[in-house]
């Protein structure tokens, strides 16, 4: 038994209720509940659980829990912006374990050792269509692939990886290993066709006879501002810049080179400004770092190399290199209000990053499909569109668009793909309650602080686009993992055990936790209170039904 509530953080504290011994009220048992790092990843890891495993030294068995949930762990371990972490109940007591580090440990490792998927038993004739080869189509193909169906994945590109390969550069994610992992989805047994572009969708379905598509095309169309401009410089968008450097086909920039945007695509268009040659490359961006689109850690590292932002800063014009920006302010709505002061400042050329859409034209004429006004598709619930058997993810629909959200949709939609072509729906099993860190009892405290990763020197970056940040050695990932808590699940400390006066607390073996001797128990609370991740709760004694007295019985 355990609480009804989803969140632990407003129980009271059972373990203090009066009435033990023969008056026991309360009881302890045992309960599983659902730590916040699990809770916290959109691609729905089993973290707790592989973090146990590499804490044990079996790496192997770790990476299977990992990828029974997402097949592309050294992808993510470098380019997830981990919101596990930012969930972390570890960083109340100095700092969230670096999950995204241990993760990258597994996937390199993996990748070195050559593990392979573990292929289905069995095959169900069922054929499906996948439409983008980028992280949602890749984790859609891979599940429903683990689920005994036949799959495709058709993509416009040269390269499979969608807008991991062309909008995240070099020195964040590597080729090769981005590449190791879609290579070892194909040979899983998914077949990648690339540079066929899907323009009619149920046509392509009926030829290929498919039972079933997944439409998942990247976000790869930047959005357009109007900018009064006179012999203005290059003006490029920062999507297309992007993958013009992966191809091989950098432009030539000159020396004073503006980014407008303050996303991580941003970010990165900068930085790779720096490496092609910029001796100045600057990021103007309306709002101020606290309102940033980008994340905290991408402007901490594109400072270090050089890269200036202007906050609080709009373009209003541009004449050759002369930039007119207004000053912003922002308002006690947290949105920025111009001031009607002005500044000039120079750039040789210009850079958009504002965001990005889907294109979705090719969609415009199916039937049932509807379309929300930033021209994203509409899904139900099972993430289907309005026409029958045609389903959609990632940056298809609307939704927070990372690439740890988009394996998260594949995933999903591969579970609902599977039910409709067996005719029935998939019900997602119920969570279980969140326990806080409130809820804890963690009554050590340790000096293991966490393991950091090594960065190449700042200078030394901007001279190519080799990997700026290392990774973890096995025993720096094996004492990171060390660092989990455990948060709402028995890890056998044996705290409980030692703890019970009356010797109610029964050992089961390794890896079989205990069980209650309830005959000896009193309802103390003292294995309550010793556990440190509340893996116990105590709750209300059953009450046998009351037997009517002589005096409220019936006359007869």
């Amino acid at each position: 038994m355990s609480p009804t509530s989803n969140d632990l953080t407003t129980q009271p504290d059972l373990g203090r209720e009066e009435g033990t011994g023969p008056f026991r009220v309360r009881r302890p048992v045992y309960v599983d509940l659902l730590p916040p790092c699990n809770n916290a990843c959109p691609a729905g890891e089993n973290i707790q659980a592989w973090l146990s495993e590499i804490e044990g030294g079996r790496d192997e068995e770790a990476w299977r829990i990992l990828t029974a949930d997402n097949p592309l762990p050294a992808v993510h371990g470098r380019v997830c912006y981990h919101p596990c972490e930012d969930n972390c109940n570890r960083k109340d007591v100095d700092s969230a374990v670096s999950i995204h580090a241990i993760e990258r440990y597994l996937g390199d490792l993996a990748l070195e050792r050559g593990w392979q998927f573990e292929c289905p038993t069995e095959v169900s004739g069922k054929r499906i269509l996948v439409v983008g080869a980028g992280p949602s189509g890749l984790s859609a193909a891979y599940h429903l692939t683990r689920l005994g169906h036949d799959v495709e994945i058709r993509d416009a590109g040269p390269l499979a990886g969608g807008m991991i390969h062309f909008g995240i550069p070099a020195y964040r994610m590597p080729r090769d290993v981005l590449d190791a992992e879609i290579d070892r989805i194909r040979q899983f047994g998914v077949t990648i066709t690339l540079n066929h572009k899907v323009e009619d969708v149920e046509a392509e379905m009926r030829e290929g006879h498919f039972d079933a598509t997944f439409i998942a095309v990247g976000a790869h169309l930047s959005k357009r501002i109007e900018i009064p401009a006179r012999d203005a410089g290059k003006m490029l968008n920062a999507v297309d810049f992007l993958k013009d450097v992966e191809q091989g086909h950098a432009p030539k920039l000159g020396r004073r080179v503006a980014i407008y945007g303050g996303g991580n695509t941003a970010m990165d268009a900068a930085r790779v400004a720096k490496r092609l040659g910029a001796s100045d490359a600057m990021i103007i961006y309306r709002r101020d770092r606290a309102h940033m689109p980008a994340h905290e850690f991408e402007a901490d590292e594109a400072m270090a190399e050089g890269v200036k932002i202007h906050w609080l800063r709009t373009i209003k014009s541009i004449d050759q290199t002369d930039v007119t920006v207004e000053i912003m302010a922002i308002g006690e709505d947290g949105k920025p209000q111009p001031t009607g002061e002005f500044e000039t400042l120079k750039a040789d050329d210009m850079i958009m990053a504002l965001g990005q859409d889907t294109d979705t034209a090719f969609l415009q004429s199916v039937s049932g499909l509807r379309f929300e006004k930033d021209g994203t598709v509409a899904v139900d619930q099972t993430m289907m569109t309005g026409h029958e058997g045609l389903f959609a993810g990632g940056d298809m629909v609307p939704s927070e668009r990372t690439v740890t959200v988009a394996v998260g949709h594949g995933k999903k939609a591969a579970r609902h793909i599977d039910a409709y072509l067996h005719g029935r729906v998939y019900e997602r099993p119920p969570k279980h309650p969140i326990v806080g860190f409130d809820r804890l009892h963690v009554w050590y405290r340790t000096d293991a602080r966490q393991q950091e990763q090594l960065h190449t020197d700042p200078m030394e970056r901007l001279a190519g686009f080799e990997e700026v940040v290392g990774g973890l050695e096995a025993n720096a990932a094996r004492f990171e993992a060390a660092r989990c808590l455990s948060c709402g699940n028995c890890y056998e400390c044996d705290g409980c055990y030692g703890a019970c006066p009356e010797d109610a607390i029964i050992k089961l073996g390794v890896g079989k936790r205990y069980r209650y001797d309830y005959d000896r128990c009193t309802g103390c609370a003292v294995c309550f209170d010793q556990c440190p991740c509340h893996a116990i709760d105590m709750i209300a004694e059953p009450v046998m039904a009351r037997q009517p007295s002589e005096a409220e019985e019936e006359p007869a």
